[in-house]
This record gives C-alpha cells, sequence and structure tokens, in this order.
C-alpha cells in the first residue's frame, strides 16, 4: 500500500483500508452474556496458568493507548504466549518490521509490555491482543456473532507491521489485521477503534460483500467505522474512552474521520450527492456515518463522555436519536441480511428500515427515525 509520509489528507485516503478488494448510550451486551477475562480486574490471574501442562491464563498488559489491561493468554509449560484459545485461538505476532510472517509474542512471567511504551515491543502487542478480544465479545455478546467470520475462528494479528509503516489493513488471504507504527511517535495504530474497523471489514466480507469503490465502497468504509466506534463504547475503557472520532489516537495531530460532522475532516461528505459515488470510499463514507451518529444521538449541541460535538441535517431538522444500542443491531441487520455487494445509499436506506421493521415492528419510533435519519444526510 501507499507509505503515506506528510500529507494528511493522503493518510485520509489511505488510512484503516483493506490489503484486497475490501474494504448517548453505550451498546452493552445482554445481561445474560456470560463474563469473559478481557473484563475481569487488570491483573486478576497474573501467573495463572503455572502448572504441569499446557492451559489457558490470564495475564496483565500495559498497553500504549488503553492502559493496565487484561490478557487472555496460554502457558505452554515454559512460557505465556499471546494466544486466546478462548476466542477461536487468536494469536497476536510481532511482524519485526517486515510485511510477511511474524513472531509470536511470549513473556516468562505472563506481565506483558513494559510500561506501556513504543520502548516495549510488547506493548503494542499487548493493545492489538485486548482491542482484539474486545471486538469478539461485542460481535459474540452484542450481536450473537460468533467470531469474526461467524465460524468461531479468531484472526491473528500482526503488530510492527513495516518499517514505520503509517498504515492498518485487514488481509482476507490470511485472515489476518496487520498494524504499523506511527512513524512520528512510534506508537502503534492498535487502538480500539481501529481494530474494531479493521476486523469488521472482515465481518463485512462474511456478510454483504460489500464492495470497494463507489457507493458500495462507502458504505463498506461507513460500517467499518461505524461498528468499529461502537466497539469503541462497548469496550468502556477509562484510557479511551467511547467517542465519535476514527483514529484519534492513531496519530497525534488528531481524529481522521468523525461521524458527527464528516465534513469537518477536511475530507469527508456529510450528505448524498449525485456525485458521491466518484469520491474515494473515505470521502463517500461521510453519509452513512453521519446517518448512524444522527440515528444514534440526534442532531444539535451535545457532550458526550465529556467531549463536545454538534451535528447538522441537510434539511434543517431538530432530531431525536434513539440510542448507539439500537441504531448498532439495526445496522448490522441491515448488513448481514439485506445490504449485498452492489448496495448503493438508496437500497441502505430500504435496508435499515427493514431491519429496524423487523427489530422494533413497522409503527415503532425507532423505523420513524431511521426514515427521517436518512432524510437528514439527503437519502430520500
Amino acid at each position: 500500500m501507499t507509505h503515506p509520509t506528510s500529507s494528511r489528507r493522503t493518510r485520509l485516503a489511505v488510512l484503516l483500508g483493506t490489503a484486497a478488494a475490501l474494504t448517548a448510550t453505550a451498546v452493552t451486551a445482554p445481561a445474560t452474556a456470560a463474563a469473559q477475562p478481557p473484563y475481569a480486574a487488570a491483573g486478576a490471574g497474573v501467573g495463572a496458568g503455572i502448572g504441569p501442562g499446557p492451559v489457558a491464563a490470564l495475564g496483565t498488559g500495559h498497553s500504549q493507548h488503553a492502559g493496565a489491561v487484561p490478557l487472555s493468554t496460554y502457558f505452554t509449560g515454559s512460557a505465556y504466549q499471546l494466544r486466546d484459545t478462548t476466542r477461536g485461538n487468536q494469536r497476536t505476532l510481532d511482524a519485526m518490521n517486515q510485511t510477511g510472517g511474524g513472531t509470536l509474542f511470549t513473556d516468562p512471567d505472563n506481565d506483558w509490555g513494559g510500561a506501556g511504551t513504543p520502548a516495549d515491543r510488547q506493548s503494542a502487542g499487548v493493545d492489538a491482543h485486548y482491542a482484539t478480544a474486545v471486538t469478539w465479545d461485542f460481535y459474540k455478546g452484542v450481536l450473537g456473532r460468533n467470531g469474526i467470520r461467524g465460524d468461531g475462528t479468531g484472526v491473528t494479528s500482526r503488530v510492527h507491521y513495516g518499517s514505520n509503516h503509517p498504515n492498518a489493513f485487514f488481509d482476507p488471504s490470511c485472515f489476518c489485521a496487520n498494524y504499523g507504527d506511527d512513524p512520528a511517535t512510534g506508537q502503534t495504530l492498535a487502538t480500539l477503534d481501529v481494530v474494531g474497523h479493521e476486523l469488521t471489514h472482515g465481518v463485512i466480507a462474511s456478510t454483504a460483500g460489500l464492495g470497494s469503490s463507489g457507493e458500495p465502497g462507502g458504505l463498506n468504509e461507513g460500517t467499518a467505522d461505524i461498528l468499529g466506534t461502537a466497539i469503541e463504547f462497548f469496550a468502556d475503557n477509562a484510557a479511551d474512552v467511547g467517542d465519535y472520532f476514527i483514529g484519534e489516537r492513531a496519530f497525534a495531530d488528531g481524529p481522521l474521520r468523525r461521524m458527527d460532522h464528516p465534513s469537518l475532516d477536511g475530507h469527508s461528505r456529510d450528505y448524498w450527492s449525485r456525485d458521491i459515488g466518484t469520491l474515494d470510499a473515505y470521502a463517500a463514507s461521510g453519509p452513512a456515518r453521519h446517518f448512524f451518529y444522527l440515528l444514534a444521538e440526534g442532531s444539535g449541541p451535545k457532550e458526550i463522555n465529556k467531549i463536545s460535538y454538534d451535528s447538522p441535517t441537510y434539511d434543517g431538522s431538530k432530531l431525536l436519536g434513539i440510542g448507539q444500542d439500537k441504531a448498532v443491531r439495526i445496522w448490522y441487520r441491515a448488513l448481514s441480511t439485506y445490504m449485498t455487494s452492489t448496495s448503493d445509499y438508496a437500497r441502505a436506506r430500504t435496508a435499515t428500515l427493514m431491519a429496524a421493521a423487523d427489530l422494533y415492528g413497522p409503527a415503532g419510533v425507532e423505523y420513524g427515525r431511521v426514515a427521517a435519519a436518512w432524510n437528514a444526510v439527503n437519502v430520500r
């Protein structure tokens, strides 16, 4: 992929993409969802697993972006691995600044990442391993999906991809996600929302199969941003609070994209127009992101998690949101049940209305607000 170094607009056009032609109410798991290791207290079970043979364990990680976090690891009998057998055998590798292969992270005492700075190579692995587990739990606990492909198989994560490679992408050929490091700070790009975004490209490929260009490409990137954002809220992480910005922790100069007012990134469109399909997929994703924000939170000024937003509408309408939890369920059902590889914005409107009717009834408030949110981004 292109290696952008100086242009923010170039970074906007390439970051969070795929390697191939794939691309305020917090989302909560049902009360019956089983608790899993990432939501245990950090530090609980450090050293657990020491015994006569291989066994799943729970360690402590010191991340670059998410603070101290619990990690599901695996004890081989002599060392710990960043391997999560409780979530489809997910693994986290050090790509060793190469673009192929990688070495599984290991540790002698199940305490990972040192001081949580780029100086310790493990710390990037901590971010990726933790965020990948959160993403698994979001899809399973909230949406009932068993892994990215829905088949219970875990993904492989590779950090330190390339030499100061300011990019991240999902590669379906190896069922792996790859995360470079910011050349300016050395920090990994494996933040909660970036990891959620990349793994969602795998979900998209396994469901609607949205294309990578035109309006389907915009919906592809918009979907990855929508669900990546929901995953960040779901994590409920005090060090990386949920917000409606994309990649705000990946680079020192602020978010790459935003959902409440997409055009403020200097690249995206706020509303649908007839030429939207001629734009690159990131610019064309703006109306999808904006629709989701309006559906979840409504229009106008507000503060969510101590962050101020002010979302406009195409028609000047004043909208009330239905909460992020319902908005996520509607979008995911539309994606997994009604959208196809060639879906454009008009078909996405129809798909989400059908999903809202399925979930909440055609006479429900939710159905009407889905229609109003699409009107507010000029999709009619």
